[in-house]
C-alpha cells in the first residue's frame, strides 16, 4: 500500500497526478511475446488489476499496438468492472503508412472505442519512426489537445535531442510535453549516461520507466537452468542469465533488510529512487501484490550505490 507520502506525484507539468508507480499493460493480450491465452488469461489480468487497484495504483498504461488493440479492449472491460478512478494512458503507433497528422487523430479515436472512453488522460508517441518528421507528430499531439481527446501528451523511446525537438513544437502551441516513456532498470541504465535525466528534469518532463523488472530477469525466478520461456527465452543467452546471478544475490541481501523484500520490489524501489515512474507488468494478483510491496519504502543512498556497482559488473 502507499504511505501518506507517496499518494501521488505529478505527470510531468500537468494537472494529472498518479501514483509514483504504474502498470504496463503490454502483457495483457499479447500472445506471441507473452504467452496470453497460454500462460494466463482474463481471469488473471482481471485479479492484477482488482489487485492493483486495491493497492492504489490505478495508472495504467497501454497502446495500439498492444495485442492488436486487445489491451485496450482488456482495459475497457476493467475498467467498467470497478467504481474505482482508474487513470489511461495509450499510445499512437507511427507506421510509414501513416503519412499525416489526421492518422494520429484516426488512431486517438479508435483506441478511445476500444476503451470505451471518450477522453484518455495521456497519449503517446510509441517511437520516432521515419518518414514522418517529430515535428509532425508533435504538431499532431497539440490537436488532439485541443480537440479534447486527451488530457496530455507524451512520447516513447525519445532520444535527448528528439525530446526537445518535440517539446520545441508543443511549447509553441501552448502544451507542455509530460513524460517520455524509455526502458529503464538495473540491467539497462542508458539514460544515466546521455544526460536525458537532467534534460527531463529541465523541462518538467516524467520519465516512465518501461521494463523496470527486465522483462522478469530481476524478479529472481530465471537461471541458466531456468531461461524464460517464449520469445523472450530466446533473446538472452545463458552467458548472461548467469552474470546477473552475483545482482540478484545483492538484491536479495538488501531486501532482507528492509522485512524481507523481494528481488522485483528491490529493483522497482531503485527506479523509484532515482526519480523515475516504473511500470512493471502484472499477469495475475500475485505478481500485482509483488509489485505493490515496492511501494511505502525506500532504499538508503549507500544501498542504490550497491546495486549500481553491482550492476556495471553485469556482462551486457
Amino acid at each position: 500500500m502507499l504511505n501518506e507520502k507517496e499518494t501521488t506525484i505529478s505527470l510531468g507539468n500537468s494537472a494529472i497526478s498518479i501514483p509514483p508507480m504504474g502498470i504496463g499493460a503490454w502483457a495483457w493480450g499479447d500472445r506471441y511475446f507473452w504467452n496470453y491465452g497460454r500462460d494466463y488469461d482474463e481471469g488473471d489480468v482481471r485479479n492484477a488489476f482488482d489487485t492493483s487497484i486495491t493497492g492504489g495504483v490505478n495508472f495504467i498504461d497501454s497502446a495500439e499496438a498492444y495485442g492488436r488493440g486487445r489491451s485496450e479492449r482488456i482495459i475497457c472491460d476493467l475498467i467498467n468492472s470497478t467504481d474505482q478512478p482508474v487513470i489511461v494512458a495509450t499510445k499512437f503507433f507511427p507506421f510509414p503508412w501513416r503519412l499525416s497528422r489526421s492518422s494520429l487523430v484516426r488512431a486517438l479515436k479508435g483506441s478511445l472505442r476500444r476503451l470505451g472512453l471518450d477522453q484518455v488522460h495521456l497519449y503517446q508517441l510509441h517511437m520516432p519512426f521515419p518518414p514522418i518528421s517529430i515535428e509532425t507528430w508533435s504538431n499532431a499531439l497539440a490537436d488532439v489537445v485541443e480537440m479534447g481527446l486527451t488530457q496530455a501528451v507524451g512520447v516513447s523511446n525519445f532520444s535527448v535531442d528528439q525530446l526537445r525537438r518535440a517539446h520545441r513544437v508543443l511549447i509553441k502551441r501552448g502544451i507542455f510535453l509530460a513524460s517520455n516513456q524509455i526502458p529503464y532498470s538495473l540491467l539497462n541504465r542508458d539514460i544515466e549516461a546521455n544526460n536525458m535525466f537532467d534534460v527531463c528534469d529541465e523541462l518538467g518532463i516524467t520519465i516512465i520507466a518501461y521494463s523496470p523488472l527486465a522483462q522478469g530477469l530481476l524478479t529472481g525466478k530465471y537461471s541458466p537452468d531456468n531461461m524464460p520461456s517464449g520469445a523472450r527465452g530466446r533473446r538472452y543467452s545463458r552467458e548472461f542469465l548467469t552474470s546477473i546471478q552475483r545482482l540478484i544475490r545483492i538484491m536479495r541481501n538488501i531486501g532482507f533488510k528492509h522485512d524481507s523484500k523481494t528481488p522485483a520490489q528491490v529493483a522497482l524501489n531503485w527506479t523509484i529512487c532515482k526519480g523515475t515512474v516504473p511500470i512493471p507488468g502484472s499477469k495475475n494478483a500475485q505478481q500485482a501484490q509483488d509489485n505493490i510491496g515496492a511501494l511505502g519504502w525506500r532504499l538508503a543512498d549507500d544501498e542504490v550505490a550497491t546495486l549500481d556497482e553491482a550492476s556495471d559488473l553485469v556482462i551486457t
